[in-house]
């Protein structure tokens, strides 16, 4: 008989058994929160009044009057980054909740498939949302059976053509999906039209407009999308709040600007705001919205016209004008519905400001209003221009008017605050954490970590306004980590060991004082960058890099004990949760002194804890292996439930979306000689056990030895564990 040592009380047991983690109260109203993110393409942290614009010095500036409200009504989040600085691997961050060393996409992959996982609409939906994605996609796989379409609007003859996309919207949790499925398709503005002005072939041809599995762009002559977004959007959510009242809706709205082209609307934006006034949907073909009328690509903003501006400056001042009239226009449908004060609505941007027009001879320089605002760096730049994007956070009965929200944030934290609104918990996959406490000024939260991995040819842009040294310094393989306060970047990495330029952000937003190297204090900040990110990230083969070779650092050797330390949380659960959001309070710890056969950690719980598991709950291990040399290792790992396992802060092994019992996954990683932590999160069966059912097994094998397995019997408890378990 093993020995195995409880450490929880009868009364705390009983507690957990009674608690029910599916649902926690957020509010005073019966249905949870109604959550909507709104997403920009390429808006610069410098286009909104409130973050720059308004008291900027520059000789030509715009008002965002709607947004400055917004920001005024609830919290700016000043200091949030998106995953990468282009849309594609920023949107499958965000849709996916990890961080680009997780990401399925990264670089400049675009239109490849969102990977079939977890996503905030699945998360949202198994909460009981209605889910809908009104806008810009770019994450559907490429079309089967049809290799000639490109960019151009080519017929589908085929019943169900949303079916011949592997990631369609529809398959990856949302209900609804209304918008243009392609990336470069979003890159126009009109999508019934054609526009001679257009820079190339691709920019001057009609594309297609999807709902649901309808192609629909034939019925949308003169539909501008900011406003065809806007319209739908608040057709959308009136009819979930009036049909639908009892359940919550979760909608993702992604506009297609400004990105270029510069495109502007066919009038002025309608009078009124709300279900009465502003953007109202038609419905009728050709007359789709109220503003589909007029000459296409016509409509400057009065105060934009007579001040010497160039055609493209009036272009964007106007994209971004509307953007800023519809957000006020949406907000204000949300009181009108007397839904506003359980309903959250976030507004973000993709990446930082873009530096084209796709006017055919025509250039456009975001130099024009400074739309990187008071830093360097432009979209594609890891300096804080093109990874620090401007984001509000606006929910009356919760955020408090003019909440400046400084803590650190990147958008795979929306997925563990949207789990926490609708009183779920984020899957374990999830890397982020939930930004309510800050946002909302109630109090600290876990740390977010921001990370960035890029690769794209080209420069910095040759701008004034930037520090000299960046003025068209390569790009290349690129990389960032915010850590204990301080900024690190790597551009153009030919070297895996190049060191981290360091700044403190909060005293030089510029990046123009290069702590690295300074004091003892920054070398060891370098040595803790440098190990740190290779603990948090996995190797994407699709977007090698040149630090992929390198080994998984080991802990510092400390005093260890033999076995697993393990803590258990009743409840009933559909995919694995992130351990750490479960209330630690009604969570039970055991330590299992000997594991000699992983295969069936169960057995060596005691009675009472296997009587427990088999009701339901989830466990999670945690153990340190020794890895007796420097070299690459094999993992196999199976598992009868769903389970989730990580080494350091690194996804090892995904056994949860779409588990498989059967199946026996696989997976290398290089790993230097010494500890290295391993957290197994693991589903407890939903039914009563036999004695020789398996819970999980996770084994380890140097390469070319396939006959030892260093993971059978070899594990041990740190002292930091045994401590908690007291």
């Amino acid at each position: 008989m093993l020995n195995t040592t409880t450490l929880f009380v009868a009364s705390v047991v009983a507690s957990v058994m009674s608690h029910s983690p599916l649902r926690a109260a957020t509010n005073d109203s019966d249905v949870p929160p109604n959550v909507i993110f709104i997403l920009c393409d390429d808006l610069g942290w410098g286009d909104l009044g409130v973050l720059y614009q308004n008291e900027s010095t520059h000789s030509k500036k715009f008002s965002t009057p709607s947004l400055d409200a917004m920001a005024q009504q609830g919290a700016q989040l000043r200091n949030h980054y998106c995953p990468a600085p282009v849309c594609a691997p920023s949107r499958a961050s965000l849709l996916l909740g990890v961080h680009q060393g997780h990401c399925g996409v990264r670089d400049n992959q675009f239109d490849k498939a969102l990977p079939n996982n977890h996503t905030l609409a699945t998360v949202m939906k198994g909460a009981g949302y209605s889910t809908g994605l009104i806008g810009k996609y770019g994450l559907q796989g490429k079309l089967k059976g049809n290799k000639k379409r490109g960019r151009q609007n080519v017929a589908i003859t085929v019943d169900d053509p949303a079916e011949h996309w592997s990631a369609y919207p529809t398959k990856r949790g949302f209900d609804d999906f209304f918008g243009y499925v392609r990336h470069a398709d979003g890159h126009l503005h009109y999508p019934a039209a054609s526009w001679p002005l257009g820079n190339s072939e691709g920019h001057r041809t009609p594309k297609e407009f999807w709902h649901n599995d309808q192609e629909i762009s034939q019925q949308l002559e003169r539909c501008y999308t900011t406003d065809l977004f806007t319209a739908y959007a608040k057709k959308w959510i009136t009819a979930k709040a009036r049909d639908t009242a009892s359940q919550p809706f979760f909608l993702y709205l992604a506009y297609d600007t400004p990105h270029a082209a510069l495109q502007v609307p066919t009038m002025a934006y309608p009078s009124g705001r709300g279900l009465e006034g502003g953007i109202q949907w038609g419905g009728k073909d050709g007359e789709m919205i109220n503003t589909a009328r007029g000459t296409i690509d016509s409509f400057r903003y009065p105060e934009f016209t007579g001040n010497g501006w160039t055609d493209v400056e009036e272009r964007f001042a106007t994209m971004v004008k509307r953007i800023d009239d519809c957000v006020g226009d949406l907000l204000q449908t949300l009181r009108d519905l007397k839904i506003d004060q359980n309903t959250l609505v976030v507004f973000s941007s993709d990446n930082g400001p873009h530096h084209e027009s796709y006017l055919d001879g025509v250039n456009y320089t975001p130099q024009s209003f400074q739309s990187y605002g008071p830093f360097d760096g432009t979209k594609r730049d890891t300096w804080e221009g093109g990874i620090r994007v401007p984001t509000l956070a606006w929910w009356p009965s919760r955020i408090p008017p003019g909440t400046v929200d400084q803590t650190p944030s990147q958008f795979h934290d929306w997925m563990a605050t949207f789990a926490e609104i609708a009183g779920t918990h984020p899957p374990a996959v999830c890397d982020g954490v939930s930004l309510v406490k800050s946002m909302t000024g109630k109090g600290d939260r876990r740390q977010s970590d921001v990370y960035v991995e890029y690769s794209v040819g080209g420069a910095t842009q040759i701008y004034d306004d930037f520090e000299k040294r960046k003025r068209k310094l390569k790009r290349g393989q690129m990389q960032v980590l915010m850590h204990k306060g301080y900024k690190g970047v790597r551009v153009n990495i030919t070297d895996p060991e190049a060191p981290f330029e360091i700044y403190d952000l909060e005293n030089d937003i510029s990046e123009t004082r290069n702590l690295a190297g300074t004091s003892p204090k920054f070398e060891t900040l370098q040595q803790e960058m440098q190990q740190r990110v290779l603990r948090m990230r996995r190797v994407n083969e699709t977007a090698p890099r040149p630090y992929d070779g390198e080994l998984v650092p080991s802990l510092p050797a400390q005093t260890m004990s033999p076995g697993l330390f393990r803590s258990f949380a009743k409840g009933q659960f559909e995919y694995v949760p992130d351990f750490d959001t479960l209330p630690q309070e009604n969570i039970v710890h055991e330590i299992i002194r000997e594991v000699p056969d992983a295969l069936d950690v169960s057995k060596h719980l005691d009675s009472a804890k296997r009587a427990m598991s088999s009701f339901g709950g989830v466990d999670r291990y945690i153990g340190y292996l020794n890895v007796p040399k420097d070299g690459e290792y094999r993992f196999e790992f199976q598992s009868a439930t769903p389970a989730f396992v990580r080494v350091h802060d690194a996804i090892l092994v995904d056994n949860d979306f779409g588990h498989d019992a059967s199946k026996t996954r696989s997976t290398r990683i290089r790993l230097a000689a010494g500890s290295h932590r391993f957290t197994m999160t693991v589903l407890a069966s939903q039914s009563q056990p036999t004695q020789s059912q398996p819970t999980w097994r996770l084994s380890c094998y140097a390469k070319g030895d396939s006959s030892t397995d260093l993971a059978d019997g070899n594990w041990g408890i740190a002292k930091a564990e045994r401590n908690s378990s007291r």
